[in-house]
């Protein structure tokens, strides 16, 4: 075997990569421009510069979605930067259950808060041909790549993006419509425990989309507030939750007057996607 593509496996595996191999073959892909399963060795004095150059990003833990300029995220491939946060598995158990949803309520009209790189929204809409949206993000660079993605995955012409921070009084007036479904993935992580997480997340991921507050909860409670408003009556909201958050997640929307229907567990066993349902009589509007 070649004797370049160990030494990158050698040195991926010294800094506790897990898959070591995979990697060492999608940086020398990269370093080449070719595809994974089309890599040919030995590699030039060139293309060895450039796979090195690449390495040391990764053995400084910069996550390899972000030094390879994409990542997958259930069935499409989405570009993403230090802009956004990286998709990640967990979250798509929040698509396949609005995507369940919307198939038995078509047509739809769907909000996405937080959008980022758009993958929750657009992974939607790629299967939901009679569904439209809207994604919001306070950072016009994550709507850029989100707007990137929406084009390369086919479902520019049914999603409007719109930059506003969910905290501002006139968040509800700026987007001045009603929706049949909610999804988001806000920030949940509670302040003080950034500093304790992966270097590949609190070192790469934006800040913004990690920091939920003292207790992780801030996001959720403003969101409980805005669904009020930007719900319809009858209509779904899907959250994504962080580990052991799931119940007071529910609480915070019950209090608000919707009903808890479901909490979904991932594929380790976490209570990680909470459904709610916002009923068909009026919920008092208060709290914007």
């Amino acid at each position: 075997m070649d004797e370049f593509y160990q030494e990158l496996i050698r040195k991926l595996s010294g800094v506790g990569i897990n898959s070591p191999r995979l990697e060492a073959r999608l940086i020398c892909a990269q370093a080449t421009k070719s595809e994974p399963s089309q890599l040919t060795f030995p590699l030039t004095p060139q293309q060895k510069a450039e796979a090195l150059k690449l390495l040391q990003q990764r053995l400084n833990h910069k996550p390899l979605d972000k030094i390879l300029g994409h990542r997958e995220f259930y069935k499409s491939d989405f570009l993403v930067d230090e802009n956004v946060l990286s998709p990640r598995p967990d979250t798509e158990i929040l698509v396949e259950e609005a995507i369940r949803l919307v198939e038995q309520n078509q047509p739809i009209r769907i909000l996405d808060l937080g959008t980022g790189s758009g993958c929750i929204i657009e992974s939607i809409l790629a299967e939901c041909p009679n569904a439209v949206g809207v994604g919001v993000d306070i950072s016009p660079k994550s709507l850029l790549m989100a707007q990137k993605n929406a084009e390369q995955i086919g479902v520019s012409t049914r999603l409007k993006f719109i930059q506003a921070d969910w905290f501002d009084r006139s968040f509800v007036q700026k987007t001045a419509q009603t929706f049949d479904l909610i999804v988001s993935n806000p920030p949940y992580i509670p302040t003080g425990d950034i500093q304790g997480l992966d270097p590949e997340v609190k070192n790469y991921d934006p800040y913004i989309a990690l920091d939920g507050g003292a207790d992780g909860l801030d996001s959720y409670r403003r969101i409980a507030e805005l669904s009020v408003h930007l719900l319809k009556a009858g209509g779904y909201i899907l959250l994504e939750a962080g580990i052991g958050q799931a119940l007071d997640i529910a609480g915070i929307f019950q209090r608000q007057g919707f009903v808890l229907k479901q909490i979904v567990q991932d594929l380790s066993h976490i209570e990680r996607c909470v459904i709610l349902q916002k009923p068909v009589a009026e919920i008092k509007k208060d709290g914007i």
